[in-house]
This record gives structure tokens, sequence and C-alpha cells, in this order.
């Protein structure tokens, strides 16, 4: 069997940035469970996978347009600089909040000025080429 639309797959994996570091590994822990073309995983990551077989494993170059988009200019917010919590008010800092609908978003401080803070709404992987060593543990039909 091998990995095709509408099969659930189990996969190893780990994502490593340009850099070499690495971004998240599920390896020594429960696999990753997700039903082909169903888009629960990246875009390049399920088009890459598309015929692997069972304990095949594979290098996935995966490019930002089919992994989290570019960095988009209009995801960068200011806001003044009382709205952020004190503790909050430094670079790399993570912000969840809740629209008026209820939905909930995550932001990150991209910089501290003055005044105000610049509020990066992007996805932290937007932008970034992303490097997968994937393992495919099992492929069955779904039940």
């Amino acid at each position: 069997m091998t990995v095709s639309g509408g099969k659930e797959v189990s996969i190893e994996y780990t994502l490593k940035l340009e850099d070499q570091s690495v971004v998240d590994t599920n390896v020594g822990g429960a696999p990753l469970v997700y039903v082909q073309g169903s888009h629960q995983i990246i875009p390049g990551l399920e088009k890459a996978m598309e015929g692997m077989k069972t304990g095949e494993n594979r290098q996935i170059t995966v490019k930002p347009e089919e992994g989290y988009g570019k960095v988009e200019a209009e995801a960068l917010v200011e806001v003044a600089k009382k709205q952020v919590p004190p503790d909050a008010q430094k670079v790399g800092a993570q912000l969840q909040g809740q629209n008026e609908q209820g939905q909930v978003f995550t932001a990150r401080v991209s910089e501290v000025r003055d005044e105000t803070v610049l509020l990066d709404f992007n996805h932290p992987l937007a932008g970034k080429t992303l490097y997968f060593d994937i393992k495919v543990l099992n492929i069955k039909e779904v039940q």
C-alpha cells in the first residue's frame, strides 16, 4: 500500500530549518497520524509524500509557498505599549488573544519602540524553507 488520497498515514518526522536547527520532532514519541488529501498537514509535505510506502524514508524540502506561506507585511501591526502587558514587552514574547468573533490568535513581539510595540501575526515558520526527515510507519484504509 502507498500513501494516497483517503489513506490514514502514520509518520515519524524531524523538521529542521536551513541552519539545521531542529524545530520539531516526534522521533521516540507518538507518530503523527493524518489522512492523505485532507489538508491536515502542509501542502508541500502532503504532495511530496504521495506514493511513499510503509518503512520508506525520505528527505523533503518544502518552500514557504507550500509550507506556512510568505511573510505578509499586513500581518505586522503596531499597537500602543499600554495594550501589551509589561512582562511581554520584549522581542520574541508570545501573546494570545481573542477577536470579537471569539477566534483565538497568537502574535509575537517583533520590535519594542518608545511608545509602541510591533506585533507579528505571521506563523512563526512563515517565509522559511522547511527540511523534513520523514519515515512512513503505517498506511491503512480509513475506518
